[in-house]
C-alpha cells in the first residue's frame, strides 16, 4: 500500500512523543489511530469482494438482479446524506448472499452484504434501510481498519519501521481478513454505528427509530442458532435500544406509520425471495 510507510513513521514518532494515546480500548497504545488512509479502505474491500465472489461454496451470490436493485436503490438514497463522508472514494455496492444466516456486514471501502436470512427475518423496509445504514455506518467511520490497527500493536509497528520492511503490514493485514474476523465489532463501534444510522435515515423517507424495531425483533427472537450468529458479530448491549429511544426523544420524532415504514411493500418484496 503506498501509505503504509508514512502512517508507520507518523505512528511511532506520535506515541514516543505522546506516550499513549487516550481513549485506547485495546491497551497498544494505539488508541483511534488509523494506519489506513481511505484510500487504502476502497483497495482493501475490493480486492476483499473478490475474495468472496471466489468462494462460491462459502459465500454463494443471490443472483436476483431485482433484488440487488432493490437493496442497491436503498443504498443509493441513504447516501444522499450530507454525513456521508467518502461517498466519491468508496465503492458502495450491495450483494446478497444465498444463505439463512440472518446477518448482514460491511468490508471497508463500503462493500455491503446481505444474507438473504436477514431479508427474510426483517419485516418492513425501513428496518431493512435501518440496517443498511448500520453497516454503512461502519464503513464510514472506518471500523475495520481502525481495529487492524489497534490488533498490529506498537511492537509489530516499530519492527515494520526499523527493519524498513512495510509489507509486512499488508501480509498481517491479509491474516486479518482470514475468515472475515475483522467484521466482529466492538460494542463501541456497534453504538457509533447505531448513532449515525439514525443520522443518515432522518434525511430520508424511512423512520429513523427503525433500528429500535429491530433490536426488539431480534430480542423476540430467543437463542436460536441464527441470531447466535448475528450477535457474536453485531455484539448486544441493553444500553443500544435505550440510546435509540432517546434520539427519537431528543429530535421529536412521531411515532412510525406505513407511511415511513412501508410494511407491505417489503412483505410483496419477500416474497420474491426463495
Amino acid at each position: 500500500m503506498r501509505t503504509v510507510k508514512f502512517y508507520l513513521i507518523y505512528a511511532v514518532m506520535a506515541i514516543a512523543t505522546m506516550g499513549t494515546f487516550n481513549g485506547c480500548e485495546s491497551g497498544t497504545g494505539i488508541g483511534d489511530l488509523n494506519l489506513y488512509s481511505p484510500s487504502d479502505d476502497a483497495q482493501m474491500g475490493a480486492q476483499l469482494d473478490a475474495e468472496i465472489r471466489n468462494m462460491p461454496n462459502e459465500y454463494p451470490i443471490y443472483n436476483n438482479a431485482a433484488a440487488t436493485q432493490y437493496l442497491q436503490d436503498i443504498m443509493n438514497e441513504i447516501l444522499i446524506s450530507d454525513e456521508i463522508e467518502y461517498r466519491e472514494v468508496f465503492n458502495y455496492k450491495v450483494t446478497i448472499i444465498q444463505s439463512e444466516t440472518i446477518n448482514a456486514f460491511a468490508t471497508p471501502g463500503g462493500y455491503v452484504y446481505f444474507f438473504t436470512g436477514m431479508l427474510k427475518f426483517l419485516e418492513n423496509e425501513a428496518m431493512l434501510a435501518s440496517v443498511m445504514a448500520h453497516e454503512i455506518a461502519h464503513a464510514e467511520r472506518r471500523h475495520a481498519t481502525q481495529r487492524m490497527t489497534k490488533q498490529l500493536g506498537l511492537s509489530v509497528l516499530l519492527s515494520v519501521v526499523l527493519g524498513n520492511n512495510p509489507a509486512q503490514l499488508t501480509e498481517i493485514a491479509a491474516n486479518l481478513f482470514s475468515g472475515l474476523e475483522l467484521l466482529r465489532n466492538s460494542r463501541s463501534d456497534e453504538a457509533e454505528s447505531d448513532e449515525y444510522s439514525f443520522k443518515y435515515l432522518q434525511t430520508t423517507k424511512w423512520y429513523p427509530g427503525a433500528g429500535k424495531m429491530f433490536f426488539e425483533l431480534v430480542s423476540q427472537g430467543g437463542t436460536t442458532g441464527a441470531i447466535e450468529e448475528l450477535l457474536s458479530t453485531h455484539p448486544p448491549d441493553e444500553k443500544r435500544i435505550a440510546a435509540i429511544e432517546a434520539m427519537i426523544k431528543a429530535n421529536n420524532i412521531p411515532p412510525p406509520t406505513e407511511a415511513n415504514l412501508f410494511t407491505q411493500r417489503y412483505q410483496q418484496f419477500k416474497q420474491t425471495l426463495n
